[in-house]
């Protein structure tokens, strides 16, 4: 089921009146949810909703098993079982073909003709790599002795299966979210108001920013050999504001819904084409994948704490393991590795830290170095995008090629999307200093103005056939 659509219109009103109706039993209220989300994800693909119940089935068992270990050997390898069971689902429906294909081109390149008869007809699932990562969040945070596992199955599996953030993210902490699942909610007028707003948000950059790019990145993806370099410098903007109101309206979305629930969840994005470097970025994109990677995974192989060489070699693992995260392509793992490469600079120069908060929070324009900074970040930020956007490494070549040659450099952008990427920039910048309150604007006039053009925005792109998101396919 998708957020943009008619359908999830009609689903929500209705889980939302009869979660609520329950608001003295918070059993049946987990229940409620437990069997919304399963609807709302068998919705797409019933069969897939087995793979979800059998993380949750490991990764509770494994959670309570693992206080009872009695010795340190034990809850390794209870540990281990849910770690492999998860890595291994995810791995032979997300990377098992890419893997077999790599093979079978390495045999072909050193002289063994090898029929590729070891690939599999699967669908890679939709959340899949969302949902992994959190149960297994679950279990780390058990055997380090940062959590206690739940009796509650059904407040368990709600955490694992929770709608809103289920098939795209953020991927939530079991510390942080689950708690919140196991103790009363009540209901909060303002906390619902804030919902609603954050829900518009995101289908306006979903629907209306996203939506509108997209046919023009396929059309200049697709041909790019015969566009010229002004062109393909359009259709990589063009791409970058896809992907990002693409991914962060769903964000958004999932976080407006679970304040209609009266849950919290982490922010996944903080105004990144802001940054002002590459360390800033990656404090503000993705957040709850980032962070993630970071505490279960840098810090595990020593963070930077571990002398130079081990701290190059840890910085790209984690840019190369999250290029992987998102595909299995060779062009992600280009792209995590070219995001180190612009890492690793700042990071012994100290500067990956340098900026925290808000950008010119005291000013209503950045200065000009500050402008600088926003501009050459935002400008590898694009590099980095043609090699995740295009379907293999000699095209992203080709295509940075044709970008960088001064010639042929002509730019015919769409009077439409110029005028939609304008206001939603200004909108952006006007938001800059809390990403939790979006079209939080003073001035009343101004913020009815607002309110109707967005609405206005989003009743003209609604479409009956709407396009999924971007990072179903992650």
């Amino acid at each position: 089921m998708l957020f943009n659509s008619l359908t999830f219109l009609i689903f929500l009103p209705v889980v939302f009146t009869l979660y609520w109706l329950l608001n003295k039993k918070l059993k049946l209220q987990n229940f409620t949810l437990l069997l919304s989300s399963y609807i709302f994800y068998g919705w797409w693909n019933p069969k897939f909703l087995s793979l979800i119940f059998l993380s949750t089935i490991i990764d509770y068992t494994i959670g309570l098993k693992l206080p009872k270990a009695d010795s340190r050997k034990k809850r390794r390898i209870l540990l281990s079982i849910s770690l492999v069971s998860n890595l291994t689902i995810l791995g032979i429906f997300k990377y098992y073909n890419f893997f077999i294909k790599s093979w079978v081109d390495l045999l072909h390149g050193v002289g063994f003709q090898v029929e590729n008869t070891w690939t599999l007809s699967i669908i890679l699932p939709v959340g899949i790599s969302f949902y992994t990562f959190q149960t297994m969040s679950y279990t780390i945070d058990i055997y380090r002795n940062k959590l206690i596992p739940t009796n509650d199955f059904i407040s368990f599996a709600t955490f694992v299966a929770f709608f809103p953030q289920l098939v795209a993210g953020p991927i939530e902490r079991a510390s942080h979210f689950l708690p919140q699942i196991l103790k009363k909610r009540v209901f909060n007028k303002k906390q619902t108001i804030q919902g609603l707003n954050l829900i518009l948000w995101g289908l306006f950059k979903k629907v209306v920013i996203a939506d509108s790019l997209a046919p023009e990145v396929d059309r200049i993806f697709g041909d790019f050999s015969n566009h010229g370099g002004g062109t393909l410098w359009l259709g990589i903007v063009y791409f970058a504001f896809q992907i990002y109101c693409d991914f962060s309206g769903y964000s958004d979305i999932a976080i407006g819904t679970a304040k209609l629930f009266g849950i919290e969840l982490m922010s996944n994005f903080k105004f990144p084409y802001f940054s002002r470097n590459i360390g800033e970025f990656w404090r503000r994109w993705h957040i709850s994948l980032s962070t993630w990677f970071r505490d279960y995974l840098y810090i595990p192989l020593g963070g930077s704490k571990s002398g130079k060489f081990k701290s190059i070699r840890n910085i790209f693992i984690i840019f190369i393991v999250s290029g992987l995260w998102h595909g299995a392509n060779y062009t992600f793992i280009v792209w995590g590795g070219l995001h180190a490469c612009l890492y690793i600079p700042s990071f012994f120069l100290k500067s990956n830290k340098k900026y925290y908060g808000p950008i010119a929070s005291r000013n209503q324009l950045p200065s000009i170095a500050t402008t600088f900074h926003i501009l050459k970040t935002f400008i590898f930020v694009l590099i980095g995008w043609v090699f995740f956007r295009s379907e293999n490494i000699v095209n992203a070549l080709l295509y940075l090629k044709t970008m960088l040659n001064p010639s042929e450099f002509t730019i015919e952008p769409k009077i439409e999307l110029t005028v939609y990427l304008v206001f939603f920039v200004i909108l952006e910048w006007s938001m800059r200093s809390d990403e939790r309150k979006p079209l939080n604007i003073s001035f009343k006039p101004l913020r009815i103005i607002t309110y109707t053009l967005i609405i206005t925005f989003i009743l003209l792109n609604f479409e009956q056939n709407p396009q999924q998101f971007i990072y179903f396919s992650f």
